[in-house]
């Protein structure tokens, strides 16, 4: 997918999730991430949000803080967490094509502004899922190839770094297939970090599969998985320790 694209994905979500959370007001519980409220999504989403565009904006690069989440709420709330959206959403459009900047997993793209513009619409689209859960009624869909990309990113991405939980005492292999898109990751399990291969390889004594978009928001433990075949440990032990 093109930057471009990512950035049109973000504005829309973004604009969904407040609209949403809006709707359930910011007592609503989040059903998909125990114990928050929709007050914890906005500020937990917003701080993110601006701690996303500063790290773009200041072409900074090394790690930096994400900074403690505003004592907002209710309308005001709100309106910031729609303000740092639209910051965020300006900055990546204004930000140069080859600016530099730390970024902080090793998921293959062609430049920072590709990573921080991909990650935060991914990182905005499952948390607007949370603002519709809350809400009730229906759920806004996640396209296919976006479901895709954002599946590639947790196990190329996220599950590549060190603090990944998802080790096994042995060897072990998993097998990640979407059901209507031509797209398999093989995850290599050990005591170490997971090392995840494209396609479908030997070895697998599980796999995790279903249509793109079910797959994408149950590997971010949003939804149980599809469909388990083989060693259903393997999808218990996704569950209990993939959070990040």
């Amino acid at each position: 997918m093109e930057t471009a694209e990512y950035l049109q994905i973000l504005d829309r979500e973004g604009r969904a999730l407040a609209a949403a959370a809006e709707a359930a007001g910011p007592d609503a519980e989040v059903p998909t991430c125990p114990g928050w409220r929709v007050r914890d999504l906005l500020r937990h989403t917003g701080t993110i949000h601006r701690w996303a565009a500063g790290v773009v904006a200041d072409a900074h690069p090394g790690p930096r803080p994400i900074p403690d989440p505003p004592g907002l709420d209710g309308t005001g709330l709100t309106a910031w967490f729609r303000a740092g959206h639209r910051m965020l959403v300006d900055t990546l459009a204004g930000a140069p094509r080859q600016v530099t900047c730390w970024t902080f997993h090793p998921a293959p793209v062609p430049s920072p502004l590709t990573f921080w513009t991909r990650r935060q619409a991914h990182e905005t689209t499952v948390h607007r899922y949370d603002a519709e859960a809350a809400r009730g009624g229906p759920l806004s869909p996640v396209a296919t190839d976006f479901a895709v990309d954002g599946i590639d990113e947790l196990l190329r991405g996220f599950h590549a770094r060190s603090r990944s939980r998802v080790r096994s005492e042995y060897p072990r292999v998993l097998q990640v297939r979407t059901a209507d898109r031509d797209a398999a990751w093989t995850v290599r399990l050990s005591t170490e970090p997971p090392v995840t291969e494209l396609g479908v390889l030997p070895g697998a004594t599980a796999e995790l599969s279903g249509p793109a978009d079910e797959l994408y928001l149950a590997l971010w433990n949003r939804l149980p998985v599809p469909k388990v075949i083989g060693d259903a440990e393997l999808a218990d032990l996704w569950r209990t320790r993939s959070g990040i």
